[in-house]
């Protein structure tokens, strides 16, 4: 799989396709390039050329807890200077869940090289917003705390980390552990306004300033309630919200198998999305 330095940081990335125009998909969690190559391999044969990538602390990327701003605003940053390498620019950016807020963050940080948004499992609301800070910094911060970095590399998610990219076991144990731990603090930090916001990671007026088209299918669940999207739909001037899984159910998360069997279905409703968008 090709690799290349951004912004100090190896990543991983893929491109599936050879014509057409460009579209950039990301996966939900700190999920790598695995969890969307089906989905994208999908929008790709219907004549578009798509990016997936391994973003830090993901896949088989490179791990780092250096840059500004909140994880999800330093992904968007790494993913605009993967396109620039690529000559990719502008795309059509999309994902789902944390995906999806990187695509928000994008559009906001970088509008004129956005041809359009394609946003899925939309996060927002106080429960998502306790149960993700948990997930994302919250264990991590208490490993540190307790054991140091030998026992951050043993959480399951490093560990996965290192098991795709060996090198991961030493850029971690190089870290200093309070710096790491004042990196996942400052993020949580971050990641906290979340709950009183439309969605995780953009105010209203944020919202209200994309002007690119969006595709918006909501998610169905807890942590991805339908509100979250029809939020997101209404302070968009540019939407079209697509539903897919129907009424929410009263679980923390539905389980991916479940999006897995709509996935012929999802990604008809990206290409038709994507139909409607300047290419």
């Amino acid at each position: 799989m090709p690799q290349s330095i951004i912004n100090g940081v190896a990543i991983q990335y893929e491109v599936l396709g050879d014509h057409g125009p460009w579209v950039a998909l990301t996966p939900g969690g700190r999920l790598g390039n695995d969890d969307i190559r089906s989905l994208a391999g999908r929008v790709a044969a219907g004549g578009y050329r798509v990016l997936i990538h391994d973003r830090r602390n993901c896949g088989a990327s490179e791990v780092s807890v250096a840059g500004d701003g909140a994880e999800h605003e330093i992904w968007a940053a790494d993913l605009y200077a993967l396109l620039q390498q690529l000559n990719a620019l502008p795309a059509v950016i999309g994902g789902g869940s944390s995906g999806c807020r990187m695509s928000i963050e994008f559009a906001l940080r970088y509008p004129e090289a956005v041809n359009g948004l394609l946003l899925w499992r939309v996060t927002g609301g106080p429960f998502a917003t306790q149960r993700l800070r948990e997930k994302y910094y919250g264990e991590y911060i208490r490993a540190a705390n307790k054991g140091g970095m030998a026992a951050v590399c043993e959480t399951p998610h490093f560990r996965e980390r290192i098991a795709a990219r060996p090198a991961n076991r030493q850029l971690l144990m190089n870290m200093d552990a309070a710096q790491f731990t004042g990196a996942m603090i400052a993020w949580d930090e971050q990641f906290k306004t979340g709950a009183g916001q439309p969605v995780i990671g953009a105010s209203e007026e944020q919202l209200r300033s994309i002007k690119t088209h969006a595709c918006i299918v909501p998610g169905n669940d807890k942590t991805h309630p339908q509100l979250a999207a029809a939020e997101l739909a209404r302070l968009m001037p540019d939407t079209e919200l697509c539903p897919l899984m129907g009424e929410d159910i009263d679980i923390d998360v539905d389980p991916h198998e479940h999006w897995d069997a709509k996935e012929d279905a999802l990604a008809a409703i990206l290409l038709n999305g994507l139909r409607r968008m300047k290419q």
